[in-house]
């Protein structure tokens, strides 16, 4: 781990990296922008002492190509999680401790049965696998937020213009899994104008019953500056919009456990 403790005054961000994980830089500093302190905190370290979460508010699980996707998209790094993390994050969401995971992060969400979590009993419930097209996507598309949705890191936002970058990104589950996450209100973002996946219903992201794990397969941390975005010297683009997803998680827990919003 990162050779500094966490600040007392800033919301602690365990930034989880290592075996392939390559966003894990970007995610980090768009935390710090957003008024937390994050760290960056190899896999290995977590498994060695679980209870290392334990001094951070936020845990986020950075996109990239863990154990480079061989056995599927984040299928070896959510084995780990669910064998030797499942506990340690159960107590964390309990105590109001939100959980973010992006692209590579949302796989490991969903296949290590945290993501959406129906049940409670911490089983798979659905998939992300391989683009309808068959190829490597890496361009940007326009995003619409579930108004309805109680999700902390989603409110209070209507759509934006986010990358993605990814190869299994194809959101799947059952018909009647869709349908329990469009009743209540789970999927938490949906592409707008089109689908670059095939994913069911368009969706890009979803959160689970409680409203603090997000995952999506879109890169919010990609999006921090204006500059970041293709078209910023042709159109009048406004500051990096991917940042407003992480300073929802931020500001909530400020206000929950009384470090005081920006």
């Amino acid at each position: 781990m990162e050779k500094r403790m966490v600040k007392k005054n800033k919301p602690g961000v365990c930034v989880v990296t290592g075996y392939g994980i390559n966003a894990d830089v970007e995610l980090h500093q768009a935390f710090n922008l957003s008024g937390a302190q994050a760290v960056r905190v190899h896999l290995q370290e977590l498994i060695s002492d679980p209870g290392i979460l334990k001094q951070f508010q936020i845990l986020a699980f950075p996109g990239g190509f863990s154990f480079g996707d061989h056995l599927g998209s984040g299928l070896v790094v959510a084995g780990i999680v669910k064998k030797h993390l499942s506990c340690s994050i159960k107590d964390f969401l309990e105590e109001g401790k939100p959980v973010l995971g992006i692209c590579n992060g949302f796989q490991i969400l969903v296949k290590a049965g945290i993501l959406p979590n129906l049940s409670r009993q911490g089983n798979q419930e659905v998939s992300l696998i391989h683009n309808e097209s068959g190829t490597f996507l890496d361009t940007w598309v326009k995003v619409e937020f579930n108004k309805d949705s109680f999700c902390i890191w989603t409110r209070d936002l209507q759509s934006m213009e986010l990358p993605i970058r990814h190869g299994e990104g194809r959101f799947v589950a059952s018909k009647m899994v869709v349908e329990e996450l469009r009743q209540r209100n789970l999927v938490a973002l949906t592409y707008k104008d089109f689908n670059p996946n095939g994913s069911e219903e368009s969706i890009a992201g979803i959160t689970d019953p409680s409203g603090l794990i997000l995952g999506l397969m879109p890169h919010p941390e990609a999006f921090m500056f204006s500059h970041n975005h293709p078209r910023w010297m042709r159109e009048e683009v406004r500051e990096g919009m991917g940042l407003w997803i992480i300073k929802n998680g931020v500001n909530y827990v400020k206000e929950k456990f009384g470090y005081g919003r920006d």
